[in-house]
């Protein structure tokens, strides 16, 4: 692989912005991987890293266990992740390029201004399902299943350790279903196997950097940093898939 550095570059920035915010490996390693690796194999590539930054996660990160919490966003997660693991195959590189790069620059601005946003006062079990059900499809779609349901703990005044322990438990639920089903269906190939060999060493101290940072920042001043960085990421991909368009 001529461009390996991108992908251990990745993996690193990955790592540590999920040990920072619990979530968001698969938004910021794809934001490199797209670049160079197909769709299949990037989301593949993400699903097993975050995978390992949340396993170091749940041992580094302990937060409280809330299974009344817990249980509606797994249910819809488990509903929603068969759609997305559909959906990754028939999907183009540019059009992949285009739409995770329009995610990002939408979402990403929206959660940091979040708190300037009102507060949802009204949270039902099945509204937590449904956040629960589209994690799950963008889990399926290559291991980004925590946005969504970050932005909505966000917004209906999760308190921030309660917001991690949902966060870290969903996604380590739905990041190991997901990557089974990755295993059964063929996604996961001998050649993504020695790549996460090359990129799993990188993974490890940002992740446990990371960690170390979430206990010592303030809510408001990591939020900032990583969701800069995902917009950022959102910005280039559009570029790069504008870009070919706009040359023909």
């Amino acid at each position: 692989m001529d461009a390996w550095w991108i992908v251990v570059l990745g993996a690193m920035a990955a790592g540590l912005v999920q040990g920072i915010a619990g979530f968001g490996f698969g938004m910021v390693a794809m934001s490199f991987w797209v670049w160079i690796l197909e769709p299949q194999a990037a989301a593949a590539l993400a699903v097993l890293g975050a995978v390992q930054g949340q396993l170091i996660a749940a041992v580094t990160v302990r937060r409280g266990f809330n299974a009344c919490a817990l249980a509606p966003f797994i249910l819809g997660g488990l509903l929603g992740l068969p759609l997305g693991i559909y959906l990754l195959p028939q999907l183009d590189m540019q059009w992949f390029k285009l739409l995770l790069g329009l995610f990002l620059v939408v979402v990403c601005p929206l959660m940091m201004f979040s708190a300037l946003l009102p507060r949802i006062t009204y949270r039902p079990r099945w509204a937590d399902a449904l956040v629960g059900l589209f994690g799950g499809v963008m889990g399926g779609l290559g291991g980004m299943t925590g946005v969504l349901p970050s932005l909505w703990c966000t917004l209906t005044g999760m308190e921030k350790d309660a917001q991690r322990a949902v966060l870290q438990n969903f996604n380590l639920s739905l990041l190991l279903v997901t990557t089974a089903s990755y295993i059964a269906t063929g996604l996961v190939t001998a050649e993504v196997w020695l790549t996460y060999a090359m990129v799993a060493p990188a993974i490890l101290i940002p992740s446990l950097m990371g960690g170390k940072l979430y206990k010592g920042l303030s809510e408001r001043r990591f939020k900032q940093c990583v969701l800069g960085l995902l917009t950022a990421s959102g910005i280039t991909m559009l570029i790069a898939a504008v870009w070919p368009l706009l040359l023909h």
